[in-house]
């Protein structure tokens, strides 16, 4: 277990989580100028941005090892990848709920959201890109919502659940179904994932 901790940088990933959490209650509404290139600008928070980085460094941890032996080790290496990543969700998914429930602060329901939806993200790419194609990917998402997910009043689109407000209902459903499903994707997927050559 201590050998595992290690091969997947789990300090550095409690280490970037409580990091993000602190910056992001610090950094509180402040707004980034993205363009809009459809639709009207609306308002990206930094915390729509911010709460990618457990996610990233989640899949380089799970990334430094070698998915050939693993799948054969003896050790349930892939369940504990899995519950390491739902942990993180879950743990931003209960603060998301718990916060709306109690009419808290809307910036812990959006940064508990965002950190949930970006981990069910992750652990739906890396099976299937692997490492370094599935850290581009959804460092990419953030981009694509940003630039694209407004509609024309300044309003979130519906798919665009990163950039709703936090009394969405919808986007909190949203995450509450992509988690699961993405540990579940994560557990039962047995491919190659498709690598760049040289990486």
């Amino acid at each position: 277990m201590i050998w595992w901790c290690k091969a997947r940088a789990v300090p550095v990933l409690v280490a970037t989580l409580l990091a993000t959490i602190a910056l992001g209650l610090l950094i509180g509404d402040a707004q980034l100028p993205v363009p809009a290139l459809t639709g009207s600008s609306g308002d990206f928070l930094i915390g729509h941005l911010i709460t990618l980085a457990p996610a990233i460094v989640l899949l380089y941890g799970t990334g430094r090892g070698d998915l050939a032996t693993e799948t054969v080790a003896s050790r349930p290496l892939r369940a504990w990848d899995t519950a390491l990543a739902g942990a993180i969700g879950t743990l931003g998914l209960s603060t998301a709920v718990v916060s709306r429930l109690a009419g808290g602060d809307g910036l812990t329901t959006v940064l508990g959201r965002n950190l949930a939806g970006y981990t069910a993200l992750a652990l739906l790419l890396m099976p299937l890109l692997g490492r370094h194609l599935s850290t581009s990917a959804l460092a990419c998402v953030p981009l694509v919502c940003a630039a694209t997910g407004w509609a024309r009043n300044g309003q979130p689109e519906q798919w665009a659940w990163i950039l709703q407000p936090a009394e969405s209902l919808p986007a909190l459903l949203l995450v509450a179904a992509l988690l699961p499903a993405g540990m579940a994707f994560a557990l039962t997927w047995r491919r190659s994932p498709l690598t760049i050559r040289g990486l």
